[in-house]
């Protein structure tokens, strides 16, 4: 975390907790609000804070948790399957009954990015050769974005549920960090379940699998909804971020990593180079 260590700690040989540095300044605070008043009328799916401070000195914040045990992230159908029912629970609760939910998140809203993309696709074009794409691929998917308008409908959205925040202790499901929890498209949430991929996290997803999980969510969810207009919605949602996603991968492999390795980055691009290829390939009826 910044250079400081989460780290489990204990009272005795049988009870421990686990200590967590607060590094980032601009969420100061955000996790603790949002364990006090949306997740105290959750199931107990997240790991309850015991304590915390919060302070002007920032070496000074901090927060004790629940210590769940060894945790286990591995990305399967059954740990999936089943974050994307509790997900499909908590975006069908109204988000009137909480009041001031953040309204922006750690990316940029969907508006803006599609933007962004438009402004640079001769970068992306420049990429083709390395994502086993056609450009009338690119074209077409342009084409479909100068018209789109996707669904005005805001959900409670986690925010950053990618495969290092969910995971499987003694046997539950539990979803962890929820600190970046803010109003958005419910497409947000699924995006980064299913086609973001993470540095640390790396994952194989299919196309079959892909429907699968839309359709578990939409067997679930209990707002009205289109369910081939959102899956189409969906397809086009993933295939501009992920492009947006290449963008980033492919400055940081230039940049020699960063924050990441080379290695990491490389399997990064490789991954969500393969789901834009399917997204695109899902939302134009192609094989």
């Amino acid at each position: 975390m910044n250079g400081r260590l989460i780290e489990r700690f204990y009272l005795s040989p049988t009870a421990s907790f686990i200590f967590k540095p607060l590094t980032n300044n601009r969420q100061l605070g955000k996790e603790v609000w949002v364990h006090e008043h949306i997740l105290s009328s959750f199931p107990a799916i997240f790991p309850k804070i015991i304590s915390y401070s919060l302070n002007d000195v920032p070496e000074l914040n901090w927060m004790i948790l629940e210590d769940l045990g060894p945790l286990v992230h591995d990305f399967h159908v059954d740990s999936v399957i089943g974050v994307v029912k509790w997900m499909a629970w908590w975006h069908s609760l109204p988000i009137e009954k909480w009041g001031n939910v953040p309204s922006a998140g750690l990316k940029p809203p969907f508006p803006d990015v599609a933007a962004d993309i438009c402004v640079r696709k001769k970068e992306i074009l420049q990429l083709l050769p390395m994502l086993g794409l056609e450009q009338d691929g690119i074209d077409e998917l342009y084409a479909l974005l100068d018209q789109a308008v996707l669904t005005e409908k805001l959900v409670l959205s986690h925010g950053d549920l990618h495969a290092g925040n969910f995971a499987v202790a003694k046997d539950k499901l539990m979803i962890l960090d929820w600190e970046h929890a803010h109003l958005n498209t419910p497409y947000w949430d699924l995006y980064h379940l299913i086609d973001m991929l993470h540095p640390l996290f790396p994952k194989k997803i299919t196309a079959p699998f892909r429907e699968r999980i839309l359709s578990v969510y939409l067997d679930q969810v209990e707002y009205e909804v289109d369910r081939d207009v959102f899956v189409k919605e969906y397809y086009l949602f993933a295939a501009v971020f992920s492009m947006w996603m290449l963008l980033l991968i492919q400055k940081d492999l230039q940049g020699n990593g960063g924050k990441w390795s080379v290695d990491q980055l490389r399997v990064q691009f490789e991954e969500t180079a393969a789901s834009l290829k399917q997204c695109v390939a899902s939302l134009f009826g192609k094989s």
